[in-house]
């Protein structure tokens, strides 16, 4: 089994972060790093280079998530998926038999989430496995 951890270098995604690494350590689990890079936009060249800079802001945001994780002594599995970030995060939970998903929140209110389809709050409705939606940091 494993952990998966959607994680975008944001504010609560550091703080969901270290409460994936204590849990993953708990558990004895791998911890499964997660970044939706789904480019926005029509296709096209514009689209290309879109798509590079954000799997390039992923892989950034990503080494930071691996490095905390080898401190703590947690293996990791990192993943760059194409898609928007809930559908990659519910499609690694399939891929690794996910015990559940970690992700941080921004803080919005239940009715924003809602209304604009917050990553929390879609997984919260479609998830298979516990979600574990860590808020910021006051």
């Amino acid at each position: 089994m494993a952990i998966v951890l959607g994680y975008d270098d944001s504010p609560g995604a550091v703080r969901a972060l270290r409460i994936a690494i204590q849990t993953a350590a708990a558990f004895g689990e791998r911890l499964v790093l997660v970044y939706g890079a789904a480019a926005p936009g029509a296709r096209g060249e514009e689209y290309r280079a879109h798509h590079e800079a954000v799997r390039e802001a992923g892989r950034v945001a990503l080494e930071h998530a691996v490095t905390a994780a080898e401190a703590a002594g947690v293996p990791t599995t990192v993943e760059i998926i194409d898609q928007k970030p809930a559908q990659a995060l519910l499609d690694a939970v399939s891929r690794h038999d996910a015990r559940f998903i970690v992700v941080g929140s921004w803080g919005e209110s239940p009715m924003r989430g809602a209304l604009l389809g917050s990553t929390p709050h879609k997984l919260l409705h479609l998830s298979p496995v516990p979600v574990l939606c860590v808020p910021t940091e006051q």
